[in-house]
């Protein structure tokens, strides 16, 4: 046996997450390496397990079939579920459900598929409309919808051909076009795969005390120190980050549910020094009880990036050093990009408001078919992107798009996170029709303001230096080997520019 196929035989393919693994992101993935993070700090965490990349590996090695000694490792899992809830899965008076989720070693997000309330069978079922016909119904129709999309077939009755399916999927949609593309994008290892995490399901669609909703620690669109997130009443995760629905404040969810907001805001700080990062949670409610799902590192826009490494660096949290290393060159070039002039701003139409999403300006003509984006280059040819919402499939237009507007999601949406990640001026929930008014016209989309203003405004360049990126150049001095400090040194001495876009 060689040294690499005795590596891959001490590597598990499945094991119980319990805060105790002591395995990194690059076998859990990161969804698993934040539930553990998340267990060995004692937060509310539904039980759960993962599927390692090494079985992901497995999985294609076998020609995308799971390999049977992995599916039995997957079963004595489930037992482990079922004694953690006392629930038994698929069956009994008390059925357990899981969720089914990808989880790739490098953020990936809405590239991967997620199948929830796997384990929904006829019994099971019927053990739920005996408690409650309403919540039964309701988690059968979304349980058969996202099945049927995500596997191909409708769920079969056997609870267990459910999970394989499921599973199965989960590992697939790694390698679909659209995750292949966002990897080769992003210089990602194109072997990395995904882990797939098996964890017991809360409802947010239980009753009028349940709900579903993201947290970030910090503001991920200006940077401002106080918490920014959304809450969706009777609903469950799909529904927020899908941008399918209008979601409400946190403050809503303080005034249904005070002391929920307590616990969640006290586990969202705890959360962030032990990162030392800020934090993007997602969260599900159920029948009045917190529990979190998921945490990862923030999706920011350029300006929030540099506000926060300043204030974490400020407080303590990194050194000077590590908040340099964490701006990337270009998050400094959107930074500096020329904005909407004033004057022109007051005087223009406005065609459409929404939510602000990813800040920065964009201009160009509205297209609501991704594929007539393409890649239109400098000038004025560019292409503003309408959808009702955005999907997975539609990253790569919205990677060449000047900008995105939607007609329905939040801040917290598919559309606003990839966006930010992208550095492309967003405004996502301006209403049913905005698609249809927008199309073919000319527009300037301000994703700071929440505005789409009609016709190809005035831009002008930045006066005077955000307070932020002031304070970065005097600590880049000091590190004058990292990209980032050579970059805002020239800029400080003025002898290189940012393009305009």
């Amino acid at each position: 046996m060689t040294a690499g196929s005795a590596r891959a035989a001490r590597e598990p393919v499945a094991l119980p997450l319990d805060g105790g693994t002591g395995l990194g992101r690059g076998l859990l993935g990161g969804k698993a390496a934040g539930i553990a993070r998340m267990l060995a700090l004692g937060a509310p965490v539904p039980p759960a397990f993962v599927l390692t990349t090494v079985a992901c590996r497995r999985f294609r090695a076998a020609a995308g079939h799971l390999p049977e000694d992995v599916w039995q490792r997957v079963r004595g899992l489930v037992g482990t579920l079922e004694r953690a809830t006392g629930r038994t899965f698929g069956r009994g008076p008390q059925p357990l459900l899981v969720s089914v989720r990808s989880g790739a070693p490098d953020s990936m997000p809405g590239m991967m598929d997620t199948v929830l309330n796997v384990g929904l069978t006829p019994e099971a079922s019927a053990a739920l409309a005996r408690a409650d016909p309403r919540h039964a119904a309701d988690t059968r129709r979304r349980f058969t919808a996202q099945f049927t999309a995500t596997v191909g077939v409708p769920p079969p009755g056997d609870p267990w051909r459910q999970l394989r399916l499921a599973i199965e999927a989960v590992f697939a949609s790694s390698a679909s076009p659209r995750a292949v593309s966002y990897r080769a994008a992003r210089s990602l290892a194109a072997d990395a795969g995904t882990a797939v995490t098996v964890q017991t399901m809360v409802f947010g669609n239980r009753d009028a005390r349940s709900g579903t909703g993201v947290l970030f620690t910090r503001d991920p669109l200006t940077g401002a120190c106080a918490p920014y997130g959304e809450w969706l009443p009777s609903g469950q995760g799909e529904d927020v980050v899908s941008g399918r629905s209008d979601v409400r404040s946190l403050d809503e969810l303080g005034e249904a549910m005070p002391q929920v907001r307590r616990r969640l805001l006290t586990w969202a700080r705890a959360l962030e020094r032990d990162a030392k990062d800020v934090q993007d949670i997602e969260f599900t409610v159920e029948a009045g009880t917190l529990w979190l799902l998921q945490t990862r590192a923030a999706k920011r826009s350029p300006r929030a990036a540099a506000a926060h490494a300043v204030a974490l660096a400020d407080e303590g949290v990194i050194s000077r050093r590590e908040a340099l290393s964490r701006l990337a060159p270009a998050q400094l070039d959107a930074l500096l990009r020329p904005g909407i002039d004033p004057q022109a701003a007051a005087s223009a139409s406005v065609l459409a408001r929404g939510k602000p999403a990813s800040p920065g300006v964009g201009a160009g003509v509205t297209v609501v078919d991704p594929d007539a984006v393409g890649d239109p280059g400098p000038g004025a040819d560019g292409r503003v992107l309408a959808r009702p919402t955005t999907e997975p499939d539609d990253v790569p237009a919205m990677a060449l798009a000047r900008a995105v507007v939607t007609e329905t999601g939040g801040s917290t949406s598919h559309a606003a996170v990839v966006c930010r990640e992208l550095a492309v001026p967003c405004v996502v929930g301006c209403g049913p029709g905005t698609v249809a008014a927008l199309r073919g016209r000319t527009v300037t989309v301000d994703g700071a303001a929440g505005l789409v203003y009609a016709g190809a405004l005035p831009l002008r360049r930045p006066t005077g230096d955000e307070p932020a990126l002031a304070a970065l150049a005097e600590w880049a001095a000091d590190a004058p080997d990292l990209p980032s400090a050579t970059r805002l040194l020239r800029l400080r001495a003025g002898r290189s520019q940012p393009p305009v876009a």
